[in-house]
C-alpha cells in the first residue's frame, strides 16, 4: 500500500475544500498533460531536499527509501509534485515530508486521501 501527497507552489488555501479544488485543477492541468513540464526551481529544490534525507528508491542506498517509485523527481510537473510513499515508512516520515514543504516556503502540502491540508 502507499500513501500519496500532493505538494504545489502557491498560497495556502483557506479551507480543505478550497485545497481539494486547487489540487484537482492542478492535477488535471499539470499531471495529466501530454507534454512533460520540467519542475520549477522550488519543486526541484524540495525534491532534492527529500532525496538527500531519504535516498531515491532507484539508487543503491534506496533500499530503505520511503518512496513508492522513482526517480522521485519523475512525479513532478511544473509547480507541482504528486508522489507516493510506502505505508511501512510510518506516519513520522509523512509528517517530516509535509514539514519540508513548509520549510522550503511557498509550498502547499495536501493529502488527497483525506482531502485535508497538511
Amino acid at each position: 500500500m502507499s500513501y500519496d501527497l500532493a505538494v504545489w507552489e502557491g498560497d495556502r488555501p483557506a479551507t480543505d475544500d478550497d485545497a481539494l479544488r486547487t489540487f484537482e485543477q492542478l492535477y488535471d492541468e499539470l499531471m495529466e498533460s501530454d507534454q512533460p513540464i520540467p519542475p520549477t526551481a522550488r519543486i526541484q529544490r524540495y525534491v532534492d531536499d527529500l532525496v538527500t534525507r531519504w535516498p531515491d528508491i532507484t539508487t543503491e542506498a534506496g533500499d530503505d527509501s520511503p518512496w513508492a517509485d522513482g526517480p522521485l523527481i519523475g512525479n513532478a510537473s511544473g509547480p507541482m509534485i504528486y508522489f507516493a510513499m510506502v505505508t511501512s515508512s510510518g506516519p513520522e516520515v509523512v509528517d517530516e515530508v509535509a514539514h519540508y514543504s513548509a520549510a522550503v516556503g511557498g509550498l502547499v502540502c495536501f493529502d488527497p486521501q483525506t482531502g485535508t491540508l497538511r
